[in-house]
């Protein structure tokens, strides 16, 4: 037998936490990048799109 009893409520409710956090861990495996990984890619994309504008030609509607 166990030494102390055990109150089930809180012994489901530490099985669900942990399960919790061992789904979100997954999840952050799976899909999560840091805050500074996103900004770095936020900033590429607008310096690659300031790069391809500045190449694009006038549009002349006479010529």
């Amino acid at each position: 037998m166990a030494d102390k009893p055990i109150s089930l409520s809180k012994y489901r409710k530490t099985r669900q936490r942990e399960e919790a956090r061992r789904q979100a861990d997954q999840n952050a495996a799976r899909f999560g990048r840091s805050k500074a990984e996103k900004a770095r890619e936020r900033d590429d994309a607008e310096r690659s799109k300031r790069g391809l504008d500045g190449h694009q030609r006038e549009h002349d509607p006479e010529a």
